[in-house]
């Protein structure tokens, strides 16, 4: 019997779903919805082993349609929509690499022939995956709000810098949920923007933020070591236990 992409999709979200309520004592006290985008925020890592082939279900054409919806969903302060993303599948995903290892070659010194193969192998290990997603901000438009707004516009730099961390978390979840790994890179940004821009012929104005390999999880990654103490506080309101904490 064959399950269209869309069960197994369900299927694999409410797994998730189930693992989160099972191992947080604290979704007592959280809606289902609430306790529902929390187990989709549990699930999104930096996974480095990746593989070119996608997960049983999981297409060009549906990663795609995740991103356009991310862009489109995600705020931006003053609704200016600056953010602009670029997806390199296969053989463009590894010219990316290719641009990233030769401007990272040319500029270092590098103690031996050892360390100069562990940082190429580093480097190139973001090609293995099925693709790249490239994160930037169109400065041109952030210009163009600047002058309307002079008051805020000392300010506008920082705001188009959390608009893009807000899509960029968005897309990287979205991934994780549907079984795509992914890790974040900021690989020589103010080295390679030029030839990136040169090479996919894109605007001058689209300022390079960050960069995100993704592909199929060839390797789970390790639980991540985190505290939580002391990074929230809480003045008024109810008084909250331990168990309400994150």
């Amino acid at each position: 019997m064959a399950f269209s992409p869309n069960y197994i999709f369900l299927l694999a979200f409410l797994t998730i779903f189930i693992g989160y309520i099972k191992t947080n004592n604290s979704t007592s006290l959280m809606s289902p919805t609430s306790a529902c985008f929390l187990a989709a925020l549990s699930v999104r890592r930096s996974v480095y082993n990746l593989s070119n082939v996608l997960p049983v279900g999981v297409s060009q054409a549906s990663i795609q349609a995740s991103v356009e919806q991310a862009v489109k969903l995600s705020p931006s302060p003053f609704n200016i929509q600056s953010a602009r993303v670029v997806i390199l599948w296969g053989t463009e995903s590894d010219r990316l690499w290719d641009i990233v290892w030769g401007k990272v070659n040319a500029v270092s010194s590098f103690a031996d022939e050892e360390a100069r193969a562990a940082s190429e192998s580093k480097v190139k290990h973001f090609a293995r995956g099925a693709g790249t997603i490239l994160f930037f901000e169109d400065q041109a438009d952030i210009d163009k709000i600047s002058l309307g707004f002079p008051a805020f516009a000392p300010i506008f730099p920082t705001l188009s810098e959390q608009s893009s961390g807000i899509l960029t978390s968005n897309i990287w979840t979205l991934l994780s949920v549907e079984g795509v790994g992914a890790n974040l890179q900021h690989q020589s940004v103010d080295l390679i923007e030029a030839d990136v821009l040169k090479t996919w012929d894109l605007p001058l104005s689209w300022e390079l933020k960050a960069q995100l390999p993704f592909g199929g999880i060839a390797a789970p990654p390790s639980e991540p070591k985190k505290t939580f103490e002391g990074r929230t506080r809480y003045f008024g309101g109810e008084v909250v236990t331990e168990s309400a904490k994150l």
